[in-house]
């Protein structure tokens, strides 16, 4: 570390330079806040954990200028069946068909070890953020203006940097959370687990599902994922009785391979044993301490939605904490960061519990009844579900105050049509604060923006050049809801959506940032 690194408060600290923290710094780097990042590791862990993305992470990767260089690892995630007791199918998790709403594939695969070093290639890539690897973080403390860190490096030295503000995305052992005293929630799901994965032959892909897939066995629920190339992963669950060590040994695990694979036909890559938790911080700020990723909860993987859970936490954090540094909103901003993602975050977790009752019933007559239940539910026909169903809206915190189902919802994201190019919108308009407006809409756009009090507020109206779009996305979005406008956050969720002019100036005028 530099001599100013200890002598010079930095604007914002991260503990932790996995996936989260490492958006979290190239996202403040993009705004040129001093930021300060450490993690106790040298390099990102060799083998995968997180695999599964959706679009609305794969556009924040488009706005940070990696999508495209995180693309080769990537593929799109198949369709997930659900067996039941008797092998039948009970149902189907899909993705929506094209035109796609947010501008790209909205469920994917992808290796995690290349991806995370392209997001730490990224973050070091800008001056105002400064890295600092092999250091274990052993103190953090408070006050009125401070967060003091103590670290110890692995060369034998110790350090001490202050910032304004730390984002603690340090894992679910948070030693942050820990020592600033941010107790978890329990959301009622504790699990052990088996997690496989294998690269797989020629040989071995022949004998596989073309499809992920849930077996909802009640002698031993697991689930099947194809992942990028030959890895596919499993995740088995561990009978009573079964020592979680011994099942992860490679003996152990062939065993519970055998219905699938033989050793013959595939390389172990990674097998370990977990416990499946629902957890949730009960707060996620304290001071100017903030926690993210791991480190603020925990969820069954049912619908691989940790990782993204952890990028949308720091997305929805650090165009905040650049606002209040800006001098753009006061401090109490930084609020609506817990009251929102833990709202979020609480939601969805119960909805994937819901999917993992499904997967996990281990009651043979229970089971039996869940599925004459799904099946008579859906006509005995089973049609796709999109996972995108799954996904829940914000309902507090910086919103308009209305109940429209509009509001808290992620804004789609068009293919636009400019100068003979195809474009996706927010290459065109940025990732600022946004009134977009349908074409229909009898509303003056230049007096709609000097009614609002954003700074640099973007106004553009569907049909005009720089808002041509391709597909209909976007006019579709605007008929479903009914509405004429709508106001978009730098996160890409709505704020607010109005019917009329005199609704939009009621927004626009009561949106403040103070």
């Amino acid at each position: 570390m530099t001599a100013e690194s200890k002598q010079t408060p930095f604007d914002v600290a991260i503990v932790g330079f996995g996936p989260s923290g490492a958006v979290a710094a190239g996202l403040l780097g993009a705004q040129g806040i001093r930021t300060f990042v450490c993690d106790k590791l040298r390099d990102v862990y060799d083998k995968p954990r997180a695999i599964a993305l959706d679009h609305e992470i794969i556009r924040l990767f488009q706005q940070m200028g990696v999508a495209k260089l995180i693309k080769p690892y990537t593929e799109p995630f198949t369709d997930s069946v659900y067996y039941g007791v008797d092998g039948q199918i009970i149902k189907r998790m899909s993705t929506v068909e094209p035109p796609f709403p947010l501008g790209h594939t909205p469920s994917i695969v992808f290796t995690q070890p290349p991806a995370e070093r392209i997001l730490r290639e990224h973050a070091q890539s800008f001056p105002a953020v400064t890295v600092a690897l092999g250091q274990t973080l052993t103190q953090v403390t408070q006050d009125k203006t401070l967060v003091t860190l103590a670290l110890s490096g692995d060369d034998g030295t110790s350090s001490t940097v202050q910032a304004r503000y730390l984002i603690a995305c340090d894992g679910a052992s948070s030693t942050v959370r820990g020592q600033v005293g941010m107790a978890l929630e329990d959301l009622g799901f504790d699990e052990p687990w088996l997690v496989v994965d294998v690269l797989v032959n020629e040989q071995g892909l022949a004998k596989l599902p073309t499809t992920s897939v849930q077996y909802c066995n009640p002698e031993r629920p697991c689930t099947y994922l194809i992942c990028p190339g030959n890895h596919r992963r499993w995740e088995i669950s561990i009978n009573p009785g079964e020592d979680p060590k011994e099942v992860a040994t490679p003996e152990g695990t062939w065993k519970l391979l055998a219905p699938w694979l033989t050793p013959q036909d595939a390389t172990l890559w990674r097998q370990a044993s977990y416990r499946f938790h629902a957890l949730v911080a009960g707060e996620w700020r304290r001071g100017r301490v903030f926690v993210a990723g791991d480190a603020a909860h925990q969820q069954p993987p049912f619908l691989g939605q940790g990782m993204c859970q952890g990028v949308r936490d720091v997305a929805n954090l650090c165009w905040k904490l650049g606002a209040v540094l800006r001098g753009e909103a006061g401090d109490a901003l930084l609020d609506t960061y817990g009251t929102e993602r833990k709202g979020h975050v609480t939601e969805l977790t119960t909805r994937i519990k819901g999917i993992g009752r499904i997967i996990c019933e281990r009651d043979p007559v229970r089971a039996r009844a869940r599925d004459a239940q799904l099946l008579q539910d859906c006509g005995g026909v089973v049609k796709p579900t999109p996972r995108q169903d799954v996904q829940p809206a914000l309902q507090n915190g910086l919103l308009a105050q209305s109940a429209h189902p509009a509001r808290g919802t992620i804004f789609p994201q068009p293919w636009l049509m400019v100068g003979g190019e195809k474009k996706r919108m927010d290459d065109v308009l940025g990732s600022g604060w946004r009134l977009i407006l349908a074409a229909n809409a009898g509303i003056d756009a230049v007096q709609a923006a000097r009614l609002s009090a954003l700074p640099n507020l973007t106004v553009a109206k569907l049909g005009t050049p720089e808002l041509s779009e391709v597909e209909g996305v976007l006019a579709r979005w605007f008929e479903r809801y009914g509405v004429l406008a709508a106001i978009v956050r730098p996160d890409h969720y709505v704020y607010g959506v109005a019917a009329s002019e005199q609704v939009l100036t009621q927004q626009l005028t009561a949106l403040r940032l103070h």
